[in-house]
């Protein structure tokens, strides 16, 4: 059955980082917004994919403000609701799991309520609506436009047609382009076609970065907490890909940026040492509960987001990949993730001599979920849009650029940073990591070349491959998602398609997004920073 059309003046499939931004800045303009997500909650690799944010050595003070009103909505529930410790209200920004790959690692149920918290004034005046477990089964179009969108009530079954006269295309793998049937890329481009230093000799399309299914683990010592022998463990315990130095299973994996052989531990020592505020292990990297920022009730809690659970024998999507085919790999990251939990509770061998950690128990009410694994699997790689402008390596690479810093964009309306982190692929290579220049999110990245009123808000932007690689982390989603909010205004205030607005009222959308505190641009004494290794250099500029 399909239920009567709903209609608002902009359209957002997929709530995800980008989708949010886009409805927050789009109601804030006066527009009315409905917003689909295909789970329970908002967030995407926030929340529902359970993965703290990845984010800039500037961020606390280079965000956009709505970007730093999430942070600290978040920190403000820890701060008011949370038994907090003297050490965690000594700290300037409070970071409530003190993990290392971020300023703010939080528990994802904690950012889901952030969200919820942020979006609440807007459903509150009637310009947004919510609609949660849909799931996009069709697009109607005419011409370069799109008149609709059906999506389906996964909890229900039933149809419902939604229309928009902007639609943004926020879902995690780009469905909206195939479902609509618009130009887009899959994989990897050869070098020959962008010119990338890094770019494989010939394309692929099923050249895709793993995915992972990420879990939330806390530590009991003396407790046993073992899980039922996963059925597929054998396969996963035995299996040695060439790509990697050891067994999946297994503390071996190789550094990123030189593919030099490394062990890597869950503890930095005794599992005594997870107590420590920092430590050069696992266990502290995406902590996103500490337990000195609170009483002795709130024991440490860390999200597994490891090497070990990247899953790389299938695509998600590309030629001759169907939903079964993308039903199979995501039952395969799962397996994966499972089956590294059954080891590390086992097999896993320890410092002092012993195996296992029994004490490892899952916590499903951190990541919303009954079993502690995630909603959703978290992904690095979509679908992306055959934009009228494609950011390539050329333009943020610090090898291909040398000592020039990054290009600057005149149609810029955002900024990012972070490396160009290219996790091992479906193809069968393994990491590619490059250095790279704070860079900054051009407008054309955000417009494909054969729609006039879809704008595209996640990982399936005008990027390479390769550029994905930067472009995918929290803060970046973000950044894109406000850029498309006023641009999907602006075109509707002006009647023109996306490319026309970028044509003729550029300085529109970037006033915009300035009045509204977003960042447009690197000061110079960062545009000149080099992004190494997690680590800043400071560059001289040519």
């Amino acid at each position: 059955m399909t239920s009567l059309d709903a209609r608002a003046e902009i359209l957002i499939v997929g709530g995800g980082l980008g989708g949010v931004a886009a409805a927050i800045t789009a109601i804030s303009l006066g527009r009315t917004v409905i917003i689909t997500t295909q789970g329970p909650w908002l967030g995407g690799q926030l929340t529902s994919q359970a993965v703290p944010p990845d984010e800039s050595a500037w961020v606390e003070t280079m965000s956009s403000s709505t970007y730093a009103s999430l942070r600290e909505t978040i920190r403000g529930i820890y701060s008011a609701q949370y038994p907090l410790s003297a050490f965690a209200r000594r700290q300037e920004h409070l970071n409530p799991g003190l993990g290392s790959v971020s300023r703010v690692t939080h528990e994802p149920r904690v950012g889901a309520l952030a969200l919820e918290t942020v979006l609440s004034p807007y459903l509150a005046t009637g310009r947004l609506t919510v609609l949660r477990h849909r799931t996009p089964t069709a697009v109607h179009r005419d011409g370069r436009r799109i008149l609709a969108v059906t999506v389906q009530n996964d909890l229900t079954g039933a149809q419902q047609t939604l229309e928009g006269s902007v639609v943004i295309d926020a879902t995690e793998l780009g469905d909206l382009l195939a479902l609509g049937a618009f130009d887009f890329v899959t994989g990897s481009e050869a070098r020959s076609e962008t010119g990338e230093l890094h770019a494989p000799e010939y394309g692929d399309p099923l050249d895709q970065q793993a995915v992972s299914w990420c879990f939330a683990v806390e530590h009991r010592p003396g407790e046993d907490h073992t899980i039922d022998r996963p059925a597929s463990y054998s396969h996963w315990r035995d299996t040695h890909d060439p790509r990697w130095p050891g067994p999946q299973l297994s503390w071996i994996d190789v550094v990123p940026y030189t593919l030099e052989e490394r062990h890597h531990q869950i503890f930095s020592g005794s599992p005594a040492s997870a107590d420590a505020v920092e430590g050069d292990d696992f266990w502290h990297f995406r902590r996103v509960l500490g337990s000195r920022n609170f009483d002795r009730s709130i024991r440490d809690v860390t999200l597994v987001n490891w090497p070990q659970i990247d899953y790389w024998e299938r695509p998600l999507v590309g030629p001759g990949i169907g939903d079964q085919d993308r039903s199979a790999a995501l039952r395969g990251a799962r397996d994966l993730s499972t089956a590294f939990l059954y080891w590390m509770q086992t097999d896993a061998p320890r410092p002092d001599g012993g195996t296992g950690y029994p004490g490892l128990r899952l916590r499903p009410d951190v990541v919303g979920s009954e079993d502690g694994f995630a909603l959703e699997a978290y992904i690095r790689e979509s679908r992306r849009s055959r934009a009228i402008f494609t950011v390539t390596e050329a333009h943020i690479g610090r090898e291909m650029r040398g000592s020039r810093p990054p290009e600057l964009f005149d149609d810029t309306v955002g900024i990012g940073s972070y490396r160009i982190d290219l996790h091992p692929s479906t193809s069968g290579r393994t990491y590619v990591d490059i250095g790279c220049y704070p860079f900054q999110i051009p407008l054309g990245a955000l417009i494909p070349r054969d729609a006039d009123n879809l704008i595209p808000a996640n990982k399936n932007i005008g990027t390479t491959h390769i550029t994905n690689g930067a472009y995918r982390l929290h803060p970046v989603e973000w950044a894109i998602g406000e850029a498309a909010g006023a641009l999907a205004s602006t075109v509707l205030s002006t009647g023109e398609s996306s490319e026309g607005v970028r044509a003729r009222h550029l300085d529109d959308v970037q006033a915009i997004l300035t009045r509204r505190g977003v960042p447009l641009s690197w000061p110079d004494e960062i545009r000149a920073s080099q992004i190494e290794h997690d680590k800043v250099v400071n560059t001289d500029a040519a």
